[in-house]
């Protein structure tokens, strides 16, 4: 627990970012509009979750554990962004959003997912992973990498900025089941084969006494159960989404309001405040 480490590169940006973010709620707070206290939570769980990734001893055993360079990957490229971007609203990304709007393209479903997933398994190439043990500019870009993309993956599911209107909550269920079976089996790469895929870690003093082989069996399993955690719990809240919008169209569909601003109304969200206003 002494191996505690600061890289400004890597440090700075992320208080930086926490600094940004408490500026605008603090400004939006003036303004009576700030965010809910369960997203400025959720937001300060994202900037630890990427401050324990980089700063805590996860980052110093990275290079000697397979398991635990993935446990700080998960943290970097899927809990960090998913907590980040479920802490974030319309109102605390208005002032980013005119440098944003030139990157929809690739914010979009399939290019998304599509980019996050060349990125998750391009990284693991071993001649690119032992690249980033052994060089830390290659580590510092492979995290970046990481953590870009799992931005770029849960933005659609949260809709952080608007999405297509076909890309419904029904569409979202299907998106997240993609992303679990495209990292799922990844991890079953490392789980079942008998030989070591990187060679750095033969080479280490790994902890707990583990062969390279068991080492690298954790890591995709630790993979796998984090990966099927946040499905069920990303389902789970989908399918209670998809009931309540279901009956809301129902209500606003029975007094007779037009079908297709039913849809959209209900589909971005703005059911309730429809029905009120009609």
């Amino acid at each position: 627990m002494t191996h505690w480490s600061f890289e400004p590169l890597q440090v700075v940006p992320t208080l930086l970012l926490a600094a940004l973010y408490a500026r605008r709620v603090r400004t939006l707070t003036q303004r009576r509009a700030a965010p809910p206290a369960w997203r400025i939570a959720l937001f300060a769980t994202g900037i630890l979750m990427i401050l324990a990734a980089v700063v805590s001893p996860i980052d110093w055993y990275s290079d000697k554990s397979f398991a635990i360079h993935m446990t700080q990957h998960i943290l970097l490229g899927d809990l960090g962004p998913l907590a980040l971007l479920a802490g974030v609203t319309g109102p605390v990304l208005r002032p980013v959003l005119r440098f944003v709007h030139p990157l929809r393209r690739i914010l979009q479903p399939f290019a998304a997912l599509a980019l996050w997933g060349i990125d998750l398994y391009v990284w693991h190439l071993p001649f690119l992973y032992d690249a980033a043990l052994r060089h830390d500019s290659v580590h510092a870009l492979e995290h970046v990498c990481f953590f870009t993309g799992g931005l770029l993956m849960w933005t659609p599911v949260l809709e952080t900025l608007p999405m297509p209107e076909w890309f419904g909550t029904g569409a979202k269920l299907g998106y997240v089941a993609a992303v679990r079976v495209v990292e799922g089996i990844l991890g079953n790469v490392f789980i079942w084969p008998n030989h070591v895929f990187y060679g750095f870690y033969e080479h280490v003093a790994r902890p707990f006494g583990m062969t390279a082989a068991n080492d690298q069996r954790l890591a995709g399993s630790i993979m796998m159960i984090e990966g099927s955690l946040v499905t069920i719990i990303a389902l789970a809240w989908l399918f209670l989404r998809l009931a309540e919008e279901g009956e809301l169209r129902q209500q606003l569909l029975e007094r007779g309001l037009d079908p297709r601003a039913v849809r959209r109304a209900v589909r971005y969200g703005r059911g309730q405040e429809f029905g009120e206003a009609r």
